[in-house]
């Protein structure tokens, strides 16, 4: 019995029919993926099964990353996206209801966290309350390098909008203990979300919003690797940033 594939299901509550439509596999076959714990689909069925369940490769089938051990630089990306919309909201998900220690949002404005995580706000009261660090770095709605990026960007539902979304829905938490938010311009063009070991980088390009930018799920593996370089980027702007909460203390980087 696989019973991590068995268990990710659940989690994303897909029947194995659900399941074998994403995958363009026959139901039987996912009922041998389920029961035959040596069986292992073809890699483009995996690949579609890690993207519907939001896992990782590594998790479902273990044995075949145990073949593919990567032993160079980039052995800490997990994931690569071409656009942040395509990486899966149960992902997002799951990340966030795994962490346990740190979990930093340093989105410029952070506002899609809040349309596509069912219930957001209760889950990081949550978090805050089991002992994990909650911080947010979002830029200054009033700024000019936020009204300079809303010319560059040319949508309706301005940046300065979305970061005033984001605004209003941590002032209905900021009371936790655990949960601190700062302003900050040093990510305007890369955006950093950090779940203890695991991490979201999407560095924007011009003339594009945050959905449209490139991906990468990030692991940590090494010391000074990739994960380790953007981790210091990140305690770098909130040492620089400024509280959003007047009176509000600056907490430990």
């Amino acid at each position: 019995m696989n019973e991590a594939l068995r268990r990710a299901m659940a989690d994303a509550r897909l029947t194995d029919h659900q399941l074998a439509e994403r995958c363009g596999v026959d139901i039987k076959t996912v009922g041998r993926w389920i029961t035959q714990a040596g069986r292992v689909p073809r890699a483009r069925h995996r690949w579609a099964a890690c993207e519907a369940l939001g896992e990782d490769e590594a998790v479902l089938w273990p044995e075949t990353a145990r073949k593919a051990v990567k032993l160079g630089p980039d052995r800490e990306i997990v994931s690569v996206y071409p656009y942040r919309s395509g990486c899966p909201a149960s992902l997002w998900r799951s990340l966030i209801t795994n962490a346990t220690e740190d979990l930093t949002f340093a989105g410029y404005t952070n506002y899609f966290l809040w349309l596509e995580q069912a219930r957001f706000g209760t889950a990081l009261r949550r978090k805050a309350a089991q002992g994990c660090r909650i911080r947010f770095l979002v830029g200054d709605p009033d700024s000019d390098l936020t009204r300079a990026r809303e010319r560059d960007e040319a949508v309706p539902l301005t940046l300065s909008t979305r970061i005033r979304v984001t605004l209003a829905e941590l002032e209905k938490i900021k009371a936790q203990p655990g949960i601190e938010a700062r302003f900050s311009g040093g990510h305007a063009h890369l955006s950093v979300f950090r779940f203890d070991d695991d991490m979201i980088v999407t560095p924007l390009l011009t003339h594009r919003v945050g959905h449209d930018a490139p991906t990468l799920h990030l692991r940590r593996r090494q010391n000074d690797g990739l994960f380790d370089r953007f981790a210091s980027h990140v305690v770098e702007l909130w040492e620089s940033g400024s509280p959003v909460w007047q009176g509000g203390t600056h907490g430990q980087a």
